[in-house]
């Protein structure tokens, strides 16, 4: 998936921003936590990274194409290193998974207000 499709994919979402960080990853948040994040540029281009449930940690990193998110592991990132091997729903279902994950977590004051 290419940035102006995720970007197109979560812009309707409550909450989601976008922005480019680290020169050269382009990160969605909600509400400023983080919930993807797309390499631009450089051997990583493409590979896209979001949260997962702890309990699917494990099973979707034995999958081939996906690898644990570098620095970002400990809290259940995971990196879809060869996004060919995927199906666009697939990944669309992961990135919205990601985002409800992140979400929740907001306070329940905070979650109201983004509808």
């Amino acid at each position: 998936m290419k940035a102006d499709e995720l970007k197109t994919f979560c812009a309707a979402w409550p909450g989601v921003a976008s922005s480019i960080k680290w020169e050269d990853d382009l990160v969605f948040t909600v509400a400023s936590k983080m919930f993807a994040v797309l390499c631009l540029q450089g051997p990583d281009r493409d590979r896209l990274s979001f949260k997962v449930d702890p309990e699917r940690f494990l099973e979707l990193t034995d999958q081939p194409g996906i690898v644990p998110a570098h620095y970002m592991a400990r809290a259940f990132w995971i990196t879809i290193a060869e996004p060919e091997r995927f199906p666009r729903t697939q990944i669309e279902e992961f990135v919205r998974h990601s985002y409800d994950l992140v979400r929740a977590k907001l306070s329940k004051k905070l979650q109201a207000k983004l509808g």
